[in-house]
């Protein structure tokens, strides 16, 4: 699939899902702030709950661009630690390697990050991690590799140029951006985790 092909699947499935994957979704929704398709300015019809929490749970699947059975191995595992599921599994989903790679401002979408995962460009600890799912734990440091780093799109992201279409950096990271490293400062908190989803429709999606 061509970077141009994904870049509109993610801007048609942002329309759909009501939220903005990336940062290119942001101008279209600007653009055209209703769903795709003929029917897409025509306004909603009353949904079923069933629909509400499907779509729920879709937006948390695709911020973090996962497939259906990553997620649900997401879900059981909350179900069994103590604390709220819902919040459980957001704090669970933000130590995966991918997602900390982007909060921190090395990548600009979640599917970037992923792949510069999966191309070993990503040390934790000072050793490669090319599995996106990797979970940090607190006191763990990722960094670009250094041969990596003198690359163009790292230097875009060490000079910042990534910051004005994220989020602040959360409070569970400390950030050396012109180092191209990151440290996992302790476990996530959901409140603190920028991510849109009613986590409690997701947790009442797989317990129907």
């Amino acid at each position: 699939m061509t970077s141009v092909t994904r870049s509109r699947r993610q801007v048609r499935l942002s329309r759909a899902l009501g939220i903005a994957l990336t940062p290119k979704a942001v101008k279209h929704f600007e653009k055209r702030p209703y769903p795709p398709g003929e029917h897409g300015r025509a306004r909603r019809r009353t949904e079923s709950d069933y629909a509400v929490r499907l779509r729920e749970k879709q937006r948390l699947r695709a911020q973090y661009a996962l497939r259906e059975k990553q997620l649900v191995k997401v879900y059981e595992n909350a179900r069994k630690t103590a604390g709220l599921t819902g919040e459980v599994m957001v704090e669970d989903l933000e130590t995966r390697l991918d997602a900390l790679v982007l909060r921190s401002g090395f990548a600009r979408t979640i599917l970037q990050a992923r792949q510069a995962v999966t191309h070993r460009h990503i040390l934790v600890d000072g050793k490669i991690v090319d599995r996106p799912s990797f979970r940090v734990k607190p006191g763990q440091t990722l960094q670009v590799k250094p041969k990596s780093q003198a690359t163009t799109p790292f230097q875009v992201a060490a000079a910042g140029a990534h910051r004005d279409v994220l989020p602040a950096v959360p409070g569970y990271l400390e950030v050396q951006l012109e180092k191209l490293q990151a440290t996992l400062a302790r476990r996530p908190k959901r409140a603190e985790v920028p991510v849109t989803c009613e986590v409690q429709l997701v947790v009442e999606f797989y317990a129907r």
